[in-house]
């Protein structure tokens, strides 16, 4: 079977590397890929938004399998096209795939449906939500409704930031038409988790749970990114709170979205904050993590294909999903200024050295120029280390991480430090 990733960063690197080992996989495919990437499959460069020419793509390649890994593609409806013309695609439709489209939206599921979550309110007028921030006070969260590549959320510990927050999202439109709704949540109090699920519609199976780490600095301090490391299993996520929220959420979710005539089938992202009153939704994705697929798969003992193929066919019930006992850490390696401006064409060195002291290096923003590998994205690679243990595997990641240099690069050096602590009282 020939199968095609769609995607160009970490988490697609991770898919198609993942998906090369599979028995059944003759050839894989990426569009665009990235240098990384080209190690395992066949890069090729077609605009991911253009849902004609990638159609055209899998016809005349001969696809038995398609992978979506960003959520604009998803957003753009290439689920639905490719399934106009029977091609098995791996991801949810259009109308499925509005759960993490509009941030509105899944509110309103959740209110629905009684799934566990903050409460809040949705806005189109500016000047009312700065009116219900007066009146509500502060700390609270502020976030723009539609796709902002995970950066349209600002926790606002007073009015003030709050304020600035629906400005920044609403006058200044920083997110661009992400952000003509504001929605403006409780502020919850706990842990962060992340489960990811596979799904067919009806049976939902977790992967193994994860905790990434969304600030730039260590201790979670500074700005929101796209995710500067991630560590699976989360021992947050305890075998009864794993059974908890499969009961409440996960299956929940996936029922309420068949009864509302948008039956989802692919990857469901939950976004979780484990509270002192049980897990509550912070967010759903219609698709992998980034960076938690880079810890997420890797533990994956199943053959990935085989469980894609499952979840396409309404099959997943008749298949056994299975993991490895061990531990993954993902460290981030991210350019100067991120999440900022950051420059790009920065030679990068030592990926082969890191890979031969046991890591793997999935690249996020990379690019060849003058024939050596260069920094071309905010995060720039994502270094994942396995083992027995979170403790073994961290000390391994941050083995490789030494070995990787380019201009002004920086990381967080305290991956997995709630599981650490946890393991250390």
């Amino acid at each position: 079977m020939r199968i095609l990733v769609i995607g160009g960063g970490g988490r697609e690197h991770t898919l198609a590397w993942k998906l090369a080992m599979s028995p059944c996989v003759e050839k894989v495919y990426c569009i665009p890929g990235n240098p990384g990437i080209s190690k395992v499959a066949e890069c090729v460069e077609i605009d991911i938004s253009d849902n004609q020419a990638l159609l055209e793509f899998a016809q005349s390649n001969k696809i038995g399998l398609t992978v979506v890994g960003p959520e604009l593609p998803l957003a753009n409806g290439i689920v639905d096209v490719f399934t106009a013309k029977g091609l098995k695609i791996f991801g949810p439709t259009q109308a499925a795939a509005e759960i993490e489209g509009s941030k509105a939206f899944a509110k309103a599921l959740m209110k629905k449906y009684n799934i566990p979550t903050a409460s809040f309110e949705v806005f189109t007028d500016a000047d009312k939500a700065r009116e219900y921030i007066r009146n509500q006070g502060a700390p609270l969260v502020v976030k723009a409704d539609g796709l902002a590549a995970g950066k349209g959320v600002v926790v606002a510990m007073t009015i003030e930031e709050a304020i600035g927050a629906v400005d920044m999202i609403m006058r200044d439109q920083t997110f661009g038409l992400a952000g003509s709704r504001v929605v403006i949540e409780e502020y919850l109090t706990g842990e962060e988790a992340s489960l990811l699920a596979f799904t067919d519609g009806f049976t939902i199976v977790p992967m193994v749970s994860a905790q990434d780490h969304k600030c730039i600095y260590d201790g979670d301090k500074g700005s929101n990114t796209g995710g500067m490391g991630t560590y699976a299993p989360a021992p947050i996520i305890t075998k009864a709170m794993l059974e908890q929220i499969q009961l409440e959420v996960l299956q929940p979710a996936v029922d309420a979205m068949r009864a509302e005539g948008r039956l989802y089938c692919g990857c469901l992202y939950a976004g979780l904050m484990i509270t002192d009153s049980g897990p509550k939704v912070i967010e759903f994705n219609a698709r992998f993590g980034d960076p938690e697929t880079q810890v997420v798969l890797p533990l994956l003992s199943s053959d990935l294909a085989t469980v894609m193929e499952a979840c396409i066919d309404g099959k997943l019930s008749d298949i056994e999903v299975k993991w490895d006992d061990n531990a993954a850490v993902c460290v981030v390696l991210a350019a100067g200024g991120y999440p900022g401006g950051y420059a790009k064409g920065d030679v990068i060195t030592g990926i082969e050295n890191a890979e031969e002291v046991g890591a793997l290096v999935f690249h996020a923003g990379t690019a060849i120029k003058d024939n050596a590998i260069v920094t071309s994205g905010g995060r720039v690679l994502g270094v994942t280390a396995t083992a027995k243990d979170i403790l073994s595997a961290v000390k391994k990641a941050y083995n490789a991480v030494q070995e990787i240099k380019f201009t002004d690069m920086h990381y967080r050096r305290d991956i997995a430090h709630r599981a650490i602590k946890k393991l250390n009282n």
